[in-house]
């Protein structure tokens, strides 16, 4: 993919794109021009430039698809209230109890829809994305966490309890007996790359509620892979870096959202 240039017969010169991304755009003033330059190949095609140019004028290739539109996109503050969004995300839960029922999977693409557009550093896009429905497999990873969380005495102490009672609750009590459990993973080794995943996971959890689905973040298996890798094999994957989450439709209903404690604000002036 890449940004090609300027279509001139388009462009006003009205300036936008240089204060979007003046690293690459620069206004050649005698001539009364903007000009894309770029000749370290240092675009990381992030869009903007695609996005704020009012005469749809920056030409580009190799992106995959089109430039997104909806009637809206100017006032997303009326689109979605601010109200309306603080209460959709406070009402926000974790999923620990499932129906039996399998998402369909046109569903499932959705949730992975959302999270192919979280930001990155550096637009980077590095994670990839795989769904386990396999009951077994489940079943064999489930295990095979719980067993590397309670080698260490530092995590047997924070979880043997909660494995014990779980154990009775659930076939494979790591994912709650979810039908489906998503993985967001990269391959890379940089310092942002756990923070990706995690902006990544935040909008799949959050589409899937839009959905009526219910998720879970599982910290247990973020835990155990990273303390030994070799046991993502088991469902076939590899990476370094993880976010994991339970999907499913939720088999409880939440009355209400509870209390939390505001946290005090530093303001620096």
């Amino acid at each position: 993919m890449s940004i090609i240039g300027i279509d001139y017969d388009k462009c006003n010169s009205c300036g936008i794109c240089v204060l979007e991304c003046p690293r690459r755009f620069k206004r050649i003033r005698n001539e009364k021009k903007v000009v894309f330059d770029d000749p370290t190949g240092s675009c990381i095609h992030c869009g903007h430039c695609i996005s704020v140019c009012p005469q749809e004028a920056i030409l580009f290739e190799g992106f995959g698809e089109d430039p997104y539109n909806f009637q809206e996109i100017d006032d997303l503050a009326n689109y979605i209230p601010y109200e309306k969004l603080y209460n959709f995300l406070r009402a926000n839960r974790s999923i620990r109890i499932y129906k039996k029922k399998q998402v369909p999977m046109d569903l499932i693409k959705k949730v992975i829809a959302a999270m192919e557009y979280a930001p990155t550093s550096a637009n980077i896009r590095a994670e990839k994305f795989a769904v386990v429905s396999n009951i077994e497999q489940l079943k064999l990873l489930s295990d095979a966490v719980k067993e590397e969380l309670l080698k260490s005495p530092a995590t047997r102490s924070m979880y043997e309890e909660s494995f014990q009672i779980r154990g009775e609750l659930y076939e494979y009590q790591i994912y709650f007996d979810a039908p489906h459990v998503i993985f967001v993973y990269t391959s890379g080794n940089t310092t942002m790359d756990h923070y990706n995943i995690a902006n990544t996971v935040t909008y799949g959890r959050l589409a899937a509620q839009a959905l009526g689905l219910g998720t879970c973040y599982n910290g247990w298996t973020h835990i155990a892979f990273h303390s030994n890798p070799k046991l993502s094999k088991i469902i076939g994957l590899r990476g370094r870096s993880w976010g994991v989450f339970t999907l499913g439709y939720p088999n409880v209903n939440f009355y209400r959202c509870p209390p939390r404690s505001h946290r005090k604000i530093k303001l620096i002036d």
